[in-house]
């Protein structure tokens, strides 16, 4: 039998779990990659066990988990370091089945990559949908080397995603959600500290432990679009947060300016009417781009890729309108859901004026009080999630 060949435009997260997913299903993949090296442009990713599991089902969850460094507690503060709501490791697991795990992104990477053939990854390869396809015609794809042809496009070239804009040019596309973000990676500081996210007055900081003893640092604040820092992102950072609770002054001290990153948010509030049209199936942040308030981005677009493999299972009764159909059927439904809730929570997360942030600090704290595990119970239907198909390591 001819093997059905599929090709993913765009090398992040979602685009290489896709590939994988894909490859162990006995599909010949391609990945186009616009970049000229998959060096990622960022810093930090949290998996959550909704997206471990995804991976459990390609035979890589089990490599996250070992890379596992929350061990203790943690919550949410005040920028004076007062604890607004506790929660620990031990709960987190024995509430959604598994750890939250953070890494770099480069690990990753690697860790994808790694469960790929030589050659399947071609950087360097911008691509343009020139024909979405139908059930009687393949997809066709315009490269620098020319046209291809594929049974199945995996549409996973992000937030300004063209070929979401050609399959559905009447949507209106992705909005700046009023606030930008920092992101670091800098050598765990000498004291110890317990992983947190702290929330001020139009302003959030969180500080992450990493396995190789860094620690990923993130922050996010209200600012108009397309703000830069009059010197440079560290120095804005120092004046926004440098008289937080310990460890945020001691980070920033770490802080390299030339390695801050700086971006805009941008989300995608007006859900598309599908994730797919002919052979073509969006992906991650080109289907569904949230605000980063629940961490949940980079999940769902693994939760994605390991669904869409699922449908699109390759053999003599591969339709793709069919297969198709159903991947949209389970994921639109839920990634709208997860992208207005990660709204709502900006919007929490970003107030600005006193009583508001007064009043916040105060329920958050009082529900904690009466309630432990106020922080989890905000995950419940999105960690827990379970992928469509068995694992391939026991459970």
């Amino acid at each position: 039998m001819e093997q059905r060949r599929a090709v993913v435009v765009g090398a992040g997260i979602g685009g290489l779990t896709a590939a994988v997913a894909l490859h162990r299903d006995g599909w010949q993949v391609t990945v186009l990659e616009r970049a000229a090296d998959l060096a990622p442009v960022g810093a930090g990713i949290g998996l959550a066990p909704n997206s471990q599991r995804a991976l459990d089902v390609i035979g890589l969850g089990d490599r996250v988990r070992e890379l596992a460094a929350w061990q203790g507690d943690g919550g949410m503060r005040a920028p004076d370091g007062r604890w607004l709501a506790r929660t620990d490791a031990k709960a987190a697991a024995a509430r959604f089945g598994g750890p939250l795990v953070l890494l770099h992104r480069a690990t990753l990477v690697e860790i994808l990559t790694s469960a790929l053939p030589e050659g399947t990854v071609r950087t360097g390869a911008a691509a343009t949908l020139a024909d979405p396809g139908d059930a009687h015609r393949p997809a066709r794809l315009t490269t620098p080397e020319g046209e291809t042809e594929a049974e199945l496009v995996v549409a996973a070239d992000g937030i300004r995603s063209a070929i979401r804009h050609a399959l559905f040019p009447g949507h209106p596309g992705t909005r700046y959600a009023g606030c930008t973000t920092w992101r670091v990676v800098v050598p765990a500081p000498a004291r110890p500290f317990a992983p947190h996210e702290t929330w001020g007055a139009g302003r959030l900081w969180g500080t992450q432990p990493l396995k190789d003893g860094r620690v990923y640092a993130y922050a996010m604040a209200a600012a108009p679009a397309g703000g830069h820092a009059p010197d440079d992102e560290r120095a804005e950072l120092l004046r926004l947060f440098g008289d937080w609770h310990h460890p945020v002054p001691e980070i920033l001290a770490a802080v390299d300016p030339g390695q801050v990153l700086r971006h805009d948010v941008h989300h995608l509030p007006d859900p598309l009417p599908a994730f797919h049209r002919g052979r073509v199936a969006l992906l991650g942040d080109a289907a569904h781009a949230m605000m980063p308030s629940l961490g949940q981005g980079g999940n769902q677009a693994i939760e994605d890729a390991v669904v869409l493999a699922h449908h699109a299972r390759s053999g003599p009764g591969f339709d793709p309108a069919v297969a198709l159909a159903a991947y949209t059927a389970d994921r639109l439904p839920r990634t709208t859901a997860i992208v207005r809730k990660a709204a709502r929570t900006g919007a929490v997360t970003l107030l600005s004026a006193r009583p508001a942030v007064a009043l916040r600090s105060a329920l958050v704290g009082a529900v904690s009080r009466f309630g432990p595990g106020l922080v989890l119970r905000g995950f419940d239907g999105i960690a827990d999630w379970r992928p469509p198909v068995a694992p391939t390591r026991p459970a």
